[in-house]
């Protein structure tokens, strides 16, 4: 099985120049763990995800328990830090090598970079376009609907 047989191909992206409170919210609207940063030109020149914004010294905010992304957007109007997340780019807190994989690469592929850069999602490529998204919600997706054709297959039951 490929990466382009469960990728998700429906995905929110942003800029660089972007603010992180867009980001932040973005990502809260889309339900998504990270957004591809696409250039001007339309490729890939980084990821911001969730974990790239706990601790920021920038923010000068620590997460507090529970949902701290919403609690972070709850943060008092007029205050230093709503003004940090309004002016503060994309670009200055993304990962900007992101780990990829490109369209030809298998699910096993995928889950070893997982594993290997402990990254819950990979862009997938192809020629330098983010053409889809791997995370473990598709890849725990596909193994639900693996599982359940093996107990059809097994119960003699058809589709």
């Amino acid at each position: 099985m490929l990466a382009t047989d469960v990728m998700r191909s429906s995905f929110a992206t942003i800029k660089p120049t972007a603010t992180v409170l867009n980001a932040v919210e973005l990502m809260l609207e889309t339900d998504q763990r990270g957004l591809p940063v696409i250039d001007d030109a339309g490729e890939l020149v980084g990821m911001v995800s969730e974990g790239d914004f706990l601790h920021r010294d920038e923010l000068d905010i620590s997460p507090p328990s529970g949902n701290w992304l919403e609690s972070l957007l709850g943060i008092v109007e007029n205050t230093p830090e709503r003004e940090r997340m309004r002016t503060l780019q994309v670009g200055s807190l993304m990962s900007g090598s992101p780990i990829t994989v490109d369209i030809e690469a298998s699910i096993e592929d995928v889950v070893a970079q997982m594993d290997v850069y402990n990254v819950a999602q990979i862009p997938v490529l192809c020629a330098r376009t983010v053409v889809g998204i791997v995370s473990r919600r598709e890849l725990l997706a596909a193994l639900a609907r693996q599982l359940r054709e093996a107990e059809k297959a097994s119960t003699g039951v058809t589709s």
